[in-house]
């Protein structure tokens, strides 16, 4: 998994502009599937056809944080605004990156600059121009930026990279969807667009797929850094099981069975409460008349940043315990 994992954390795409992390994705999948598909919004679905009429559908957006060009002025300077949310300290002095290649560096105004200002209004772009007609050359208003590709391994199982979110949780989706072979019930893969700014893909695909039963697969904040977020969710503890956090509460039964699984294959896990953020399952649960609903949760530190870290064995974690639960007969 994580030779996939590298390829694709190395893949632009923001939010609305995923098709180069799609059609990576495509390739990885067409040999292990029964159908692929793509909807209007870019949604990407991969099913594998089982014996019952029962329908599980796993949640995996593509697209990552960005920025998007507001105006460039007179020097040649690109002003920013986030594309999800990124916080202001995790943008300074970054290198980024355009689907054309283009590379720029995060600069930002020193004079009058509130640094208790958490906002991106007096950050700028600097892409080497020497003025505004220069750099509208290279770049349009519109256009969208990422954190350039910057892939570390820490120690033996920790890697560090920009797009970890969500691209640990599409990996994961990936291999599980290739291990599967005799499925009870019907599984369909959703690589979902848009999740960054408002879980937009998962609202349309959930009405597409209408399961019996949805997992949304991302990452969750940690607490086990330095006077971090209290938070009871650890990295390398294994995968977490999620309760609750800003955007939904789970379905009681399906944690139980999800935590009941991971006994049962030896799996090692540990429970989230997550009191900001949300994930696409909380768009699947209010599909049509609603959706029994869960959440498999890598662990990630330094969310929405540039240096994102997760545990590769917590990842293998997540896939015995998908591979234990879609197993199972509805």
């Amino acid at each position: 998994m994580k030779d996939l994992l590298k390829k694709l954390c190395a893949t632009f795409g923001p939010s609305g502009h995923e098709e180069k992390v799609r059609r990576l994705i495509e390739e990885e999948l067409r040999p292990h599937v029964d159908e692929l598909r793509t909807d209007v919004m870019g949604n990407l679905y991969a099913l594998k056809r089982g014996k019952s009429d029962a329908t599980i559908m796993l949640a995996a957006h593509m697209d990552q944080i960005g920025f998007i060009v507001i105006d460039v002025d007179k020097k040649g300077f690109l002003r920013i605004s986030p594309v999800g949310g990124i916080h202001r300290a995790c943008a300074l002095a970054r290198r980024v990156v355009f689907s054309n290649g283009v590379t720029g560096v995060i600069g930002w105004e020193t004079e009058d600059v509130d640094h208790r200002d958490k906002s991106l209004d007096k950050l700028f772009v600097d892409i080497g121009a020497a003025d505004r007609e220069e750099a509208l050359k290279r770049v349009m208003i519109g256009d969208m930026a990422v954190f350039a590709p910057d892939w570390a391994e820490l120690g033996e199982d920790l890697v560090a990279s920009p797009a970890l979110d969500n691209r640990s949780g599409c990996a994961l989706l990936v291999q599980t969807m290739k291990n599967l072979k005799d499925c009870p019930n019907n599984v369909v893969g959703v690589f979902t667009v848009q999740e960054e700014v408002g879980l937009r893909g998962a609202r349309a695909a959930s009405y597409d797929v209408a399961p019996t039963v949805g997992l949304a697969l991302d990452v969750t904040a940690t607490g086990d850094t330095p006077k971090g977020e209290k938070l009871p969710v650890k990295l390398g503890e294994g995968i977490a099981i999620k309760v609750m956090d800003k955007s939904l509460i789970t379905s009681p039964g399906v944690v139980a069975g999800l935590e009941q699984a991971a006994r049962s294959a030896g799996v090692r896990w540990q429970r989230e409460v997550l009191y900001f953020g949300g994930t696409d399952a909380a768009e699947i649960q209010t599909t049509h008349s609603g959706v029994p609903v869960g959440v498999l949760s890598i662990p990630c530190r330094y969310v929405h940043s540039a240096v994102e870290v997760v545990s590769l064995r917590d990842m293998e974690e997540g896939l015995k315990l998908l591979a234990t639960v879609l197993g199972k007969a509805e």
